[in-house]
């Protein structure tokens, strides 16, 4: 019995072990993994040398489209007033002065009678200023007298001329304060101009409504939306990645096929502590009118320059059960060697090597997995 103990234990050291020669000992050092393949089983596979590849270090996030709130302001009446009607409607394109309301503004209807009695007053003075001037020439009144009318009319030329400037701070224009002078007749009706051109992007101005200065919800809000911001949610782990003037790519699903590129242009300060994510903002340029507010959008930064590398394609590289990643190399295309890879980057369906390959090196590029299940592969009985 104890013969036979010892003959089994010698066929135990004996067996070769998968990838190693029968001769290899415990106290030798380990072969690489090899595995020669036959003419028909290179078939299987594609062999090439070991390229290099340009890499992008890129973070995918998920966004929005918003309007470029610093081209977009709300339209307030500069007074207190009724809307007595509307001029444009939400979508509408705007000229910049355009007319977008009309309020019935008690303060206007008080600085057109301001104006109206300071007109009438110089024309009074002015009559007056005549009439002494002329008596002034028979000596029929004293140089007091036509001093004094001319100061009079005077003031009331300061009176007007600061009744006019009254009226343009409520947007008349002179051919407009010249016809209420010469009507005498008050126009109740303020006009609201927009500020700048663009696009009515909200409106909320049924006739008869109070509005005020400043008091929210502002009639009408116009955008420049020639420009868009493009917000992007990127998660806590990488905020400390991102810097501005890194280049962006936004893809919406309104347009697949096309891509909006950008920069970013602000980094938000603070991370919601719901969604742990913060947001980053880049402009584009949208003459188009393309890209709609509200629209999500998946968004690629790249957040490291390129990096020129050595490269093989994924199926190139085989995973193995203890989580290293191998790719097989040749140099007669008969005999191949496992070889311990370690990866970096992806790009375009190829992994940048950093180390294990060399450029020029003959790897195989497709079909890594089936050597690998060659050389796994449980011996035959």
């Amino acid at each position: 019995m104890r013969a036979l103990t010892v003959v089994l234990a010698m066929l135990v050291v004996a067996r070769p072990i998968h990838g190693q020669p029968a001769n290899t000992t415990t106290n030798a050092p380990a072969a690489e993994d090899s595995v020669d393949l036959t003419p028909s089983q290179l078939n299987a596979i594609k062999i090439e040398p070991v390229g290099i590849q340009v890499f992008r270090e890129e973070k995918e996030a998920i966004g929005n489209i918003d309007f470029d709130e610093d081209l977009s302001v709300q339209v307030f009446p500069p007074y207190q007033g009724k809307i007595l009607k509307t001029f444009a409607e939400l979508g509408d394109d705007i000229k910049s002065g355009q007319p977008l309301y009309t309020i019935d503004s008690p303060d206007l209807i008080q600085a057109e009678s301001t104006l109206i009695g300071a007109a009438a007053t110089l024309e009074l003075t002015g009559k007056e200023l005549a009439r002494v001037k002329a008596l002034y020439t028979t000596n029929g009144i004293s140089e007091r007298e036509i001093e004094q009318a001319t100061s009079e009319q005077q003031t009331a030329q300061g009176a007007l001329n600061a009744a006019r400037d009254s009226l343009r701070i409520f947007g008349k224009t002179d051919a407009e304060i010249d016809q209420i002078v010469a009507k005498r007749q008050i126009d109740p009706a303020l006009i609201v101009r927009s500020p700048l051109a663009g696009q009515v992007t909200f409106m909320n101005a049924p006739p008869g409504v109070l509005v005020q200065p400043g008091t929210a919800p502002a009639p009408y809000s116009v955008a420049d939306v020639s420009v868009k911001w493009l917000l992007a949610d990127v998660t806590e782990i990488d905020s400390s990645l991102y810097r501005v003037g890194q280049s962006l790519e936004a893809r919406v699903m309104a347009y697949p096929d096309q891509v909006f590129k950008g920069k970013i242009t602000k980094i938000y300060a603070t991370i919601d502590p719901t969604t742990h994510r913060m947001t980053v903002r880049s402009e584009i340029t949208d003459p188009q009118h393309e890209l709609k507010p509200g629209m999500l959008a998946n968004f690629v930064i790249q957040v490291h320059d390129p990096v020129e590398a050595t490269a093989i394609p994924f199926d190139g590289v085989v995973r193995n059960a203890d989580g290293t990643m191998v790719a097989w190399v040749t140099t007669d295309r008969h005999h191949f060697v496992q070889r311990i890879v370690k990866i970096g980057l992806q790009t375009d369906g190829q992994y940048q090597i950093l180390a294990g390959l060399r450029p020029g090196e003959l790897a195989v590029t497709d079909g890594a997995i089936f050597l690998s299940n060659i050389l796994y592969a449980p011996p035959s009985d």
